[in-house]
């Protein structure tokens, strides 16, 4: 299991970086928040989660900030971003949150016979609705003449294009609802804000819990630590241009078809 932690590299950024996480309590998000502070281009680092996770007592830079957001809540999403407004822009934004089942509640489907409205609707609310309000409260806050990023963790099994093997149909659907979601804020985004960037990012396969009951069939090799994961996508973020606006992109660079 590759397992790769260095500080994030983010020369292309100005000084003093200012990076928020939304969902720094779980594996990839608690990740990002450590690369990040351990970076000397970043300047402060919110991390933003449903519950305190005490990762500024943890942090020996001074640089974490703990906050609170509850995707599922809007006024807890627009709460932040006023406290985030009167404190400055903000240069790097990451959504760092998903699901794919939660015990009997919510598992992946094999058939469409499995399909339920409930579990289709939790789907769609955490992987889809929760970014996109996170969006909607936060793309205006990105810093304005100076590279910024909106970034959010997709999945490669969300491209409709890829999809060679079918099942888990309410993922797939919602992760690819969420790249059309960013694509569409991302082309609003560049009329107000030219040097900004918003993206889609996969970071692999994830040794987190919510990639724990399907690691079996996973090839060597391919089953990436929560800081393997973070660093990569931290480097891909820091290769990204206005170019890349819309784009979908996977922990190695490489561009994922919608």
């Amino acid at each position: 299991m590759p397992n790769d932690h260095r500080g994030a590299s983010l020369g292309s950024f100005r000084s003093g970086l200012r990076a928020l996480v939304v969902g720094s309590q779980g594996g990839v998000g608690a990740a990002f928040v450590a690369a990040l502070a351990t970076s000397p281009q970043v300047g402060i680092v919110y991390a933003a989660a449903r519950h305190r996770t005490d990762a500024a007592v943890a942090d020996q830079s001074g640089k974490v900030v703990d906050c609170r957001i509850d995707i599922n809540d809007e006024p807890s999403i627009a709460a932040l971003a006023e406290q985030l407004r009167a404190q400055g822009p903000l240069d790097l934004v990451l959504v760092a949150t998903g699901i794919l089942h939660a015990a009997s509640a919510l598992q992946p489907e094999k058939s469409w016979r499995q399909l339920d409205a409930e579990s289709l609707a939790k789907s769609f609310q955490v992987n889809a609705i929760g970014p996109a309000l996170v969006a909607k409260h936060l793309l205006d806050l990105l810093v304005q003449g100076h590279k910024s990023v909106f970034g959010a963790l997709s999945a490669r099994v969300g491209s409709i294009d890829d999809n060679r093997l079918g099942g888990w149909h309410s993922y797939r659907a919602s992760k690819a609802a969420l790249n059309m979601l960013l694509r569409t804020c991302a082309i609003e985004l560049v009329r107000r804000n030219p040097t900004a960037i918003c993206v889609s990012l996969h970071p692999g396969t994830v040794d987190t819990a919510l990639s724990k009951p399907f690691q079996t069939n996973v090839p060597q090799g391919k089953l990436f630590t929560p800081e393997f994961a973070a660093t990569q996508l931290l480097q891909v973020v820091e290769r990204l241009d206005v170019t890349a606006n819309g784009g979908f992109f996977a922990w190695d660079g490489q561009q994922i078809p919608f």
